[in-house]
This record gives C-alpha cells, sequence and structure tokens, in this order.
C-alpha cells in the first residue's frame, strides 16, 4: 500500500470520527433540551398541586368552622335585626341567597344526606358551590400569611416534587402583592421591616426565578405568588445524562485509540517492509561475492593449467574455505538474531575483563582502519573491570559497535574506547568522528534490519542486524545502551555493565 492510499484512508476515517462526534453532542443537546423541558413541567405541575392542596385545605378548614358552629356564631353576630345579611351567588342560571342563619343549617344539613341518586349529588353540589363562594368571599378579608399554614405548605411542597421525581435541593418563598415583599423564605416567617429585603437569604435568586405561580387564583384578585429556586438545575437536568455522555467519550477515545494505533501499526509494518526489502538487497550483495569468488576458484581447480599445480590448487581451495566460512558467519548472524528474538538462548556467565576486551578489539580495528590513515586508541580508566557476563557477546558487542565506527567514517576514522566506573558497574564509551546520525535515525538505530543509509544502500556492508544485536545482549546483562549522535559530526555509543548479574 503506497502513502498516498494511506493518508486518503486517514482522510475518511478522521471525517467519519469528526461526523460520529457532532452527531453525539447534538444528541446529548437534545437529551438535555428534552429533560429541561420535561423538568419545567413537573416543576409546574407541583406547584399547581400545590396550591390546589392549599386552596383545598383553606375551604376544609372553613367548612369544619362551620359544622362546628364558629362561622354559624360569626354570621349571626354580623346580623342586621337578626335577619343576618345576604350574599347573591350566581352559578351558571342558578342563584341563591344566605340570609339567616335558618338557611345555613338547611344547607348544612345537605351534607348529612346518605343519598346518592342524581338528584341528591346534584343538589349537594350546587350546596357546595354556594357555600365555596361564600367562604371564598369571607376568606379574602385574611391576611395571605394567615391562609398559609407552614408545616402544611413544607410537606405539601415536599411531597408534590418527589411524586415527580425532583430529588434536589430547593429554596421556596410565598410573595404578597399587597406587602410586595417575601412573607414566607424557606419555611420562616419574614419578619416585616426586620431588615431590609435585598440582604435577606435566597431573596434575589427566589425572587428572580423562572419557577412561579398565582396563588388562589379563584380569588377576584390573586393575593401573591408562590416561587421556588432551584440551585442545582443544571446539575439535576445533567445527572441521568452523565453516563450516557461519559459513554460516548469512553467509546469515542476508544475507537479514536484504535484508529491512530491502526495507523501507527500500518506505518511501522511499512517500515519494516521496506527495511525487510533493503535487509534481501543487502543479503543477496553480500552473498553475492562470495559466491562469485568461490566459482572463479572452483572453475581455476578444473582448469588442466592449474590442476596440475598443487601449489594453486591449494591457494584456490584456501580462497574456496574462507568465502565459505564468511557466508556461514553471516548466516549465523540471521539464525543468531531469530535466536534472540524467541529468547531462546542463555549466557553462559563468567568473570570478564572488559579492559582485556576491549583492548583486543582496538587492536583489531586498527589493523583495519590503518590503511585509511586511520586511528583507534584506547583509553582505560576503570579501576574495577571484571564483570559478570557472557565473554563471547560482550565481545561481540564491543567489535559490532568498533565495526560500525569504521564503516560509518568515510575518510580517516578517529575512534577512541573509554572505559571509566560509574555506581555498581562499569561504563564503556565508543566514539568516533564519522558522519552521525539525526534525530529519526536515533530513533530507529536499534531496529531491526535498520540501517543508517549513505546514499547507496550497498556502499556500507551489513544486514542492519548489528545494533538490534547490542541492544538485546545489553538488556540480557541487565545493562543498557544509549546514544548521543550529531550529524556530520560523529557518534557516541555509551554501554553501561553491571558488576553483577
Amino acid at each position: 500500500m503506497n502513502k498516498k492510499a494511506i493518508w486518503v484512508i486517514i482522510g475518511l476515517m478522521g471525517a467519519a470520527l469528526i461526523g460520529i462526534v457532532v452527531l453525539q453532542m447534538d444528541l446529548i443537546r437534545t437529551a438535555v433540551r428534552v429533560n429541561e423541558e420535561r423538568f419545567e413541567r413537573n416543576v409546574y405541575a407541583a406547584l399547581n398541586a400545590v396550591n390546589r392542596r392549599l386552596v383545598d385545605r383553606e375551604n376544609q378548614e372553613v367548612i369544619n368552622q362551620t359544622l362546628n358552629g364558629y362561622q354559624k356564631a360569626y354570621w349571626e353576630s354580623q346580623s342586621v335585626n337578626g335577619n343576618g345579611f345576604s350574599v347573591d351567588v350566581t352559578l351558571g342560571v342558578q342563584t341563591a341567597t344566605i340570609n339567616s342563619s335558618a338557611l345555613l343549617d338547611q344547607m348544612l344539613s345537605e351534607f348529612s344526606n346518605p343519598c346518592t341518586c342524581q338528584q341528591c349529588m346534584e343538589r349537594k353540589d350546587s350546596t357546595y358551590r354556594i357555600l365555596m363562594t361564600h367562604f371564598d368571599q369571607s376568606t379574602q378579608e385574611f391576611p395571605l400569611d394567615q391562609r398559609v399554614n407552614l408545616k402544611h405548605l413544607k410537606n405539601v411542597l415536599r411531597q408534590e416534587l418527589s411524586n415527580r421525581g425532583i430529588d434536589t435541593d430547593y429554596n421556596y418563598g410565598i410573595y404578597s402583592r399587597n406587602k410586595k415583599s417575601f412573607i414566607i423564605l424557606d419555611g420562616h416567617y419574614v419578619v416585616e421591616d426586620a431588615q431590609p429585603k435585598e440582604i435577606l437569604p435566597g431573596y434575589k435568586t427566589i425572587y428572580n426565578s423562572r419557577y412561579k405561580i398565582d396563588l388562589f387564583p379563584e380569588d377576584m384578585s390573586s393575593p401573591g405568588m408562590l416561587m421556588i429556586h432551584f440551585p442545582a438545575r443544571t446539575s439535576f437536568v445533567w445527572r441521568s445524562l452523565w453516563m450516557n455522555f461519559l459513554g460516548s467519550i469512553l467509546f469515542t477515545a476508544i475507537i479514536l485509540f484504535s484508529f491512530a494505533y491502526t495507523i501507527h501499526v500500518i506505518f511501522r509494518q511499512k517500515k519494516i517492509s521496506e527495511m525487510k526489502t533493503d535487509f534481501i538487497n543487502n543479503m543477496t550483495h553480500e552473498f553475492k561475492t562470495p559466491i562469485a569468488t568461490i566459482s572463479l576458484a572452483a572453475d581455476s581447480i578444473s582448469s588442466p593449467m592449474i590442476s596440475g599445480k598443487p601449489d594453486k590448487v591449494q591457494r584456490f581451495a584456501n580462497i574456496i574455505k574462507q568465502e565459505n566460512k564468511r557466508m556461514n558467519s553471516q548466516v549465523e548472524k540471521v539464525l543468531q538474531m531469530a535466536l534472540i528474538d524467541k529468547q531462546d538462548f542463555s549466557l553462559n556467565l563468567s568473570n570478564v575483563n572488559l579492559n582485556d576486551i576491549v583492548n583486543s578489539a582496538v587492536e583489531n580495528i586498527g589493523l583495519q582502519v590503518e590503511p585509511k590513515n586511520g586511528i583507534a586508541k584506547a583509553v582505560l580508566e576503570a579501576s574495577e573491570y571484571i564483570v559478570e557476563g557472557d565473554m563471547t557477546h560482550i565481545s561481540n558487542i564491543i567489535n559490532n559497535l568498533l565495526d560500525n565506527a569504521n564503516k560509518y567514517s568515510p575518510e580517516a576514522p578517529e575512534i577512541t574506547v573509554y572505559t571509566r566506573n560509574v555506581p555498581n558497574g562499569v561504563e564503556i564509551t565508543i566514539e568516533d568522528k564519522g558522519i552521525g546520525m539525526n534525530k529519526e535515525q536515533r530513533k530507529h538505530i536499534f531496529d531491526k534490519f535498520y540501517r543508517v543509509h549513505t546514499g547507496n544502500i550497498h556502499d556500507v556492508k551489513g544486514f542492519g542486524l548489528g545494533l538490534s544485536y547490542v541492544k538485546a545482549m545489553m538488556t540480557a546483562h541487565k545493562g543498557q545502551v544509549d546514544v548521543k549522535s550529531e550529524l556530520g559530526k560523529g557518534s557516541k555509543f555509551i554501554l553501561t555493565f553491571p558488576f553483577k548479574q
């Protein structure tokens, strides 16, 4: 898959994800709006129910007082010449007048009639309406604070809100139109002129609340309003949506993570594929030379001019043997990395003298850099240089890094190896003045098959396995390897070996 196709897929997936997020946000906004509308309906339904129950309680109290004789005594005390006073009540087409206590007794006696026929029920209903109209006119003369019972209001309000699923905190009050101020706030009577109304607790928030209704609307003029304020209204509206909101965020994040991880894997696999292609090209190049050399040596031995000369036959046989050994060495490197990947190897631990290994490795690489007018030297500052490790693998690590320092120094190589003691171990630094690496190359140098290119991929021999082997072996020795490098200024590899495994 080429990069263009990958970026097209990324664009499509990105657009799809943005679309999903936008749709989710729109659904959440719609759900919030629906919850707010439902909340408002429930609040007004609760307030209207409270108002009805206040009216019913007031009417019931008036009826009870009348049945107990208090209202009758009141009317009689207000009578003129013993005949009482008259109130005209118009109910549809029916008109009745209460002008004596005798008539009141007669009307009240209607309620004790046990008959439930339609005629009696209609007469009771008519009598009830006449009485209620008269009682309404008499109760309108009472102040608003005397018409509302604090405890009853508090209990009724709590019940009606609870019945509609509203269980959040609230503040409420009853506002008197006559006094133009609150007479009840949160279950307490407000003492008039005790303090400026603006500094009463909750005055402004309740007064400015959107939730308010007229009290006793059947009066000629409503005497006041019942107001309620919910300080945690927003959180209550969102309460039922939090799980959906968090779920949307969680699942969207999972999709984003999966998408990003998939893209990362695609690019990584693409890079690995490119590195494997380079590996195959390099391997072909590495094997091509010894195979050609072996083929020429074999043809020479078969030639009648050479076969009769034992010294020349021996020479070509040695060439074949040397090239065969070289090919076997390359194959061993590949097989060795396969074993390392599977963790199918074990270290042959012993006491290793790091100074000796460094000296030996520097001498070997010195023979290779001398023809290029290069120099390789060791600066051994470690006073404690014995560590526990596998001598073969540690030697391979040092030799691999020195070989790379030589390969990537196009002109006269300058290679220096330092040893010094650090807490609990020995540090080996291999420094060169070669081509160096940029930041992107430093990130990948320990990846298998990765090679720092110098233009032509075949101008530096190798499979790109050396540094991945170094990393794997340092990890196996419980040590660490770091690299510092600048493009055009050379590289510095720092190995840290612990004294004990």
